[in-house]
């Protein structure tokens, strides 16, 4: 099953109804959210992991003979650092780690280590399955395989060391994608859906859900070049600032949560 590209956010909308049978457990909290600011985002880039360092963002992208791992300015969308993965390979999700930054590949079970400021290749690591995403807490990574299963790794190894399965209502919930580490939590974007589920790391219930389907639909209604699914997240704990955006999507965006009645 090929990752996004040819998806459209109709498909996206009807994938969602599909795991959650229509709309999210009834006992499950869901937030809205208003935008803080926009931000340029290249609309080339399909967009597979993302975080915030140091006042840069940090992205990864996909599609074979085109991914690439890359340094960008915030407040104009300008890449300051890039490098291209062999044409082999797509890639996937990110995370730093000690002056490392490590990447995984969608199928190939096949991960790479770079050094965090010049992006020159340290190593490399396998791994069973899929690769989808990468988060870290302030002990361990957690990545995603697209299952409802959430591994961590340790960051010095790269081992496998344990696994989570996210639940909403008792069910599990299936495409966990892109993954970012908030305020003890982790959001987690599901793939061909328009939420984000914020997972308890030591249950893996799912304690809400962040509802960005209008974002999506105002992205998709800009015309020009064709979008595909909201995938992205990235947060600055210094200043409690969250980021979002989409693979091809020409826009960033920081919002903030807000409770959202009656659902």
């Amino acid at each position: 099953m090929r990752k996004g590209l040819w998806r459209t956010l109709i498909l996206g909308a009807l994938g969602g109804a599909l795991i959650w049978g229509g709309a999210a457990h009834a006992a499950t909290p869901v937030y809205g959210y208003k935008i803080v600011h926009i931000y340029p985002h290249d609309p080339d880039a399909f967009t597979e992991g993302l975080f915030y360092l140091d006042g840069f963002l940090y992205e990864s992208t996909g599609l074979e003979g085109r991914s690439s791992i890359r340094k960008v300015k915030l407040e104009t969308g300008e890449v300051v650092q890039q490098r291209p993965l062999d044409a082999q390979y797509f890639g996937e999700g990110i995370v730093a780690w000690a002056g490392r930054l490590v990447e995984l590949t969608w199928q190939s079970q096949i991960g790479f280590v770079y050094d965090l400021k010049t992006f020159a290749p340290r190593s490399s690591f396998r791994y069973r399955g899929e690769g989808w995403a990468l988060t870290r807490d302030d002990h361990r990574l957690i990545m995603s395989d697209g299952t409802p299963d959430l591994r961590f790794l340790d960051p010095r190894t790269l081992k496998e060391t344990g696994r989570l399965t996210v639940t909403d209502g008792g069910k599990p919930v299936p495409n966990l994608n892109e993954l970012e580490w908030v305020k003890g939590q982790i959001y987690a974007n599901i793939w061909q859906a328009n939420r984000i589920a914020r997972i308890d790391p030591k249950s893996g219930h799912v304690l809400g859900w962040i509802d960005l389907t209008d974002m999506a639909i105002v992205e998709g209604s800009k015309g020009g070049k064709p979008i595909d699914v909201l995938n992205g997240i990235a947060y600055d704990a210094a200043h409690d600032r969250l980021f979002v955006t989409g693979k091809l999507w020409p826009d960033l965006y920081e919002i903030k949560l807000t409770a959202t009645a009656g659902r």
